[in-house]
């Protein structure tokens, strides 16, 4: 854990703009205020904020921001010294009906809409991935959920683990980034959070704080 010479871990967050029926997407406040949070708040040690992008609520029109957003961390990477492995893609999605935060454990290769995404797709029972095999092909992330989940329980925060990101645009954004993230050798989670009528602004805020810090800790 965090032995001399280690090079920090490099958190890229990402969170989506609004979609039907969701008017105020609340993880695209917390990306977009994440870093000047950080910045009273006091970064955990070992831990650097990279890019905070916030994408558009689209699946194939969503995803190409996202893979730039990755090819530059990797090439950025080249010139430093620290390996790709400490690199974590970590996406926050808003499940509105939801009442607690829920840590993703794995994403399916399956696109089915519910609503037409923000650029008018709506797909239905289609691979996300065709080259990946069918619709039940799964990938999961290689960080320890369960450990997440009870860490962040002990800071007091109303938190579960989840099998199922459903099959909408958080689903699709985060099989992509998982499959990204086993082809570079870098680590990718997904995080539902709920409306801030539900958990209000600053404890989310809170929690993204206390999230960064904990995936810190877990090297």
């Amino acid at each position: 854990m965090g032995s001399e010479g280690l090079p920090a871990v490099t958190i890229h967050v990402t969170g989506f703009k609004k979609f039907h029926g969701v008017a105020e997407n609340p993880t695209e406040t917390i990306v977009s205020n994440l870093k000047e949070y950080m910045k009273k708040k006091g970064m955990p040690k070992g831990v650097v904020l990279g890019s905070c992008n916030v994408l558009e609520a689209a699946g194939q029109g969503g995803v190409s921001p996202l893979y730039q957003t990755f090819q530059s961390a990797i090439n950025s990477k080249d010139h430093e010294s620290s390996s790709p492995g400490r690199i974590i893609w970590l996406h926050f999605g808003v499940n509105s009906g939801a009442t607690r935060f829920a840590i993703e454990h794995q994403a399916v290769n399956e696109a089915t809409f519910r609503c037409p995404d923000e650029m008018g797709w709506k797909p239905q029972k289609v691979p996300i991935i065709p080259s990946d095999g069918g619709i039940s092909r799964v990938r999961e992330t290689t960080l320890p959920v369960e450990e997440i989940t009870k860490s962040l329980a002990k800071k007091g925060y109303e938190v579960m683990t989840s099998d199922d990101a459903g099959r909408f645009v958080c689903n699709y954004v985060y099989y992509h980034s998982l499959r990204f993230a086993e082809q570079n050798g870098t680590k990718s989670l997904f995080v539902h959070v709920p409306l801030f009528l539900t958990i209000d602004e600053e404890t989310q805020m809170q929690f993204a704080a206390s999230l960064l810090e904990v995936l810190a800790s877990l090297y």
